[in-house]
C-alpha cells in the first residue's frame, strides 16, 4: 500500500511561530518536498475556542507568549452558543472551521501537490492511501488533526474512503521481532479508577464487547480474552511476560506525567509509560490500547506541553508498532461502541488503521459529526509496521492487483535476483511483491546483521501500450537506516525510503555496502 509521510517541526531559530512542512516519505522520488510557513493568529484563537467548548483538560496554549484573541475570529454570519452548550450549529461549524484552517495551513503549494500524486498512485493501484502524520512540535499534539478537511462537505480526512490517516514519530527504536498471528489475542487490565465503578461488572461488559461475533462467525478470527482486575505492576509483567498477547488494553485511571503518563494499576501502584514499554516490545504484543482520557494528550507546565510526554508517542518511541488513546475524555456509551466496531474490523483481518477508520465510522453514525465522539481516538502506527495484527488462515502473500488485461499478448518474461557470490542462490520474482529482509517471514531472506527485518521490497506494475503487456520492476527500501544500494553510472547509490525502476543486469546490495551484491535479471518465458 502506498504511503506518504508528513512532519511538522517548529523552527527554533526563527522566531516561535515558524514552522517547516516537509515529506519524510512519499511513493515516487520527487514526492519529498518542503514548505516553510508561519503559524496564523486565526488558528490560535480558533484552537483557544474548540478548548474552551470540548476539552475536558486544562488548556494548552501554542506558544508561550500567546497572541491576545480578537473579539471573534469566525466569520460575522456565526452566532455564539448559549453558555455550556457543545450541540447544535455552533459546535458543528465551529469544528469544520477548525478542520479546514488545519488543512490549508497544512496542504499549501508543493505539499498538497504531493499529496494529490500520491492519492493518484493509490488510485493506479487499486488501493488506498497510507497517510501518516509526524508532530514534532509538542505544542501541537494535542491538536484535533483527525478533523483535517478540505472543503464543506467533504469528508475529513480520517473519514476518508480513500486514505488511511494515523500519526507517528521518525524517532523510534526498531520494531521488535513480530510473529504472525491467526487470532485476537488480548490482556484485558482494569485498574483504579475515579468514577468508583463495579470494575468485575465492567471487565464483564468490555469482555462480552470484545469476543463478541456478530452475523457469520467463519469470517472472524478467534479472539480470546484474559482479565486481570487492578494487578500489581509485578503481576502485570509476569502475565505479559508469558507473551501469549498480541494486544493489551487498558481502562482505568491515569494522569499525564513527563515519562509517559501514569496509569493508576490501583490507587497507590501506578506505572509509568517507559516502564510499560519496556515489557510490551519485550513480549511482542502488537497493539495498545488504552480506555483513558490521557493516552494521546501530553503532560503540561503552566499550559506549555512538554516533549515527547504522552503515552502513546512515548510507547510508539520505544518500538511498540501500534498505540490507540483517546486524546480527551470519552463517554462510557461511546468507548463500548468504538470498541466493538474496532475489535470486530480487526478479526475480520483488516490493518488496524482500516479497523479503527470503520470504528470511527461508526462513532460519526451514532454520536453526529458536531459532537466531539469521533475526533477522540487517536491513532498512532510505527513508521516500519504495516499495520497488519493477524492474517487469515487461507491467507497468502498480499500482493499488488494487476492493473493488466488478461490474456493480452505473448507470455511475459521472468524475473530474478541472484547472488553473484560464488554458489549463491537465485530467487524468482513474485508478479506482485517480493520481500527482502533478515527475518523468516520474508520471501527472500538475507540473514545478515546489516539487514533490517523489513529491509526492502521488489514489486511489478503491468502497463498496456499499443495492446502490449509490458511488465516494470521496482525496488522500494523500507530499512531503519536507509542501506539499500543500487549500482549507478557513478558507482553505488543509497536509496533512502524512495523507489527505483530496475533494469535486467542492474547490481543491488542490502545492508553494508561492503556486503552481497546482488544481480537483478529478466528471462525472456
Amino acid at each position: 500500500m502506498p504511503s506518504l509521510n508528513l512532519a511538522i517541526a517548529r523552527l527554533l531559530n526563527t522566531g516561535t511561530d515558524n514552522f517547516a512542512i516537509w515529506v519524510v516519505k512519499a511513493p515516487y522520488p520527487s514526492g519529498y518536498v518542503l514548505r516553510d510557513c508561519v503559524w496564523p493568529v486565526e488558528l490560535t484563537q480558533v484552537w483557544q475556542e474548540w478548548q474552551q467548548m470540548f476539552a475536558g483538560h486544562d488548556r494548552l496554549d501554542i506558544s508561550p507568549n500567546p497572541t491576545s484573541q480578537k473579539a471573534n475570529p469566525f466569520p460575522i454570519d456565526w452566532i455564539s452558543p448559549p453558555s455550556g452548550q457543545t450541540t447544535g450549529p455552533y459546535s458543528s461549524r465551529l469544528m469544520q472551521y477548525l478542520g479546514m484552517n488545519l488543512w490549508r495551513w497544512v496542504f499549501d503549494g508543493q505539499i498538497l501537490g504531493s499529496l494529490e500524486r500520491s492519492r493518484g498512485i493509490a488510485m493506479g493501484q487499486h488501493t488506498r492511501l497510507r497517510f501518516r502524520l509526524e508532530i514534532r512540535d509538542p505544542d501541537l499534539i494535542a491538536f484535533p488533526w483527525e478533523i483535517m478537511q478540505r472543503e464543506p462537505g467533504q469528508s475529513a480526512m480520517s473519514l476518508s474512503q480513500d486514505l488511511l490517516f494515523s500519526r507517528t514519530s521518525s524517532e523510534v527504536d526498531a520494531l521488535p521481532y513480530l510473529r504472525t498471528d491467526q487470532a485476537l489475542s488480548i490482556l484485558l487490565v482494569l485498574g483504579h479508577d475515579n468514577k468508583k465503578l463495579q470494575l468485575e461488572q465492567e471487565a464483564a461488559i468490555l469482555q462480552q464487547i470484545l469476543v463478541d461475533t456478530p452475523g457469520n462467525s467463519q469470517r472472524y478470527a478467534p479472539c480470546v480474552v484474559n482479565q486481570l482486575i487492578q494487578p500489581t505492576p509485578q503481576q502485570l509483567i509476569d502475565q505479559l511476560e508469558t507473551k501469549a498477547y498480541n494486544v493489551f488494553f487498558y481502562a482505568g485511571h491515569g494522569l499525564p506525567d513527563p515519562d509517559g503518563g501514569l496509569l493508576f494499576l490501583r490507587q497507590d501502584m501506578p506505572l509509568n509509560g517507559i516502564e510499560l514499554a519496556q515489557v510490551l516490545t519485550r513480549t511482542g504484543v502488537k497493539l495498545a490500547v488504552f480506555n483513558a482520557c490521557w493516552g494521546a494528550q501530553p503532560a503540561a507546565i503552566n499550559h506549555q506541553a512538554i516533549p515527547a510526554s504522552s503515552l502513546a508517542e512515548v510507547l510508539i518511541r520505544h518500538g511498540v508498532p501500534a498505540v490507540l488513546g483517546m486524546r480527551d475524555e470519552i463517554a462510557d456509551h461511546e468507548s463500548h461502541s468504538f470498541i466493538q466496531a474496532f475489535t470486530e474490523a480487526l478479526r475480520s483481518h483488516k490493518p488496524i488503521d482500516e479497523a479503527v477508520a470503520q470504528a470511527r465510522q461508526e462513532l460519526l453514525t451514532l454520536y453526529k459529526f458536531n459532537q466531539p465522539a469521533w475526533t477522540l481516538p487517536v491513532l498512532y502506527l510505527h513508521p516500519d509496521f504495516n499495520g497488519e495484527l493477524i492474517k487469515n488462515l487461507d491467507e497468502g502473500i498480499t500482493e499488488l492487483p494487476d492493473t493488466a488485461i488478461p490474456d493480452v499478448g505473448s507470455p511475459l518474461p521472468t524475473a530474478s535476483l541472484r547472488s553473484l557470490t560464488p554458489k549463491g542462490k537465485t530467487w524468482l520474482l513474485r508478479n506482485g511483491v517480493t520481500r527482502i529482509g533478515r527475518t523468516k517471514d520474508n520471501d527472500i531472506v538475507i540473514p545478515e546483521p546489516s539487514v533490517s527485518k523489513r529491509h526492502a521490497e521488489i514489486f511489478c506494475r503491468n502497463t498496456l501500450t499499443d495492446a502490449t503487456l509490458v511488465r516494470t520492476y521496482y525496488l522500494q527500501d523500507f530499512s531503519t537506516y536507509g542501506t539499500t544500494w543500487f549500482l549507478g553510472p557513478n558507482g553505488w547509490q543509497q536509496i533512502l525510503r524512495e523507489e527505483v525502476p530496475l533494469k535486467s543486469g542492474m547490481q543491488v546490495k542490502f545492508g553494508s555496502a561492503r556486503g552481497e551484491t546482488w544481480e537483478f535479471v529478466i528471462q525472456d518465458s
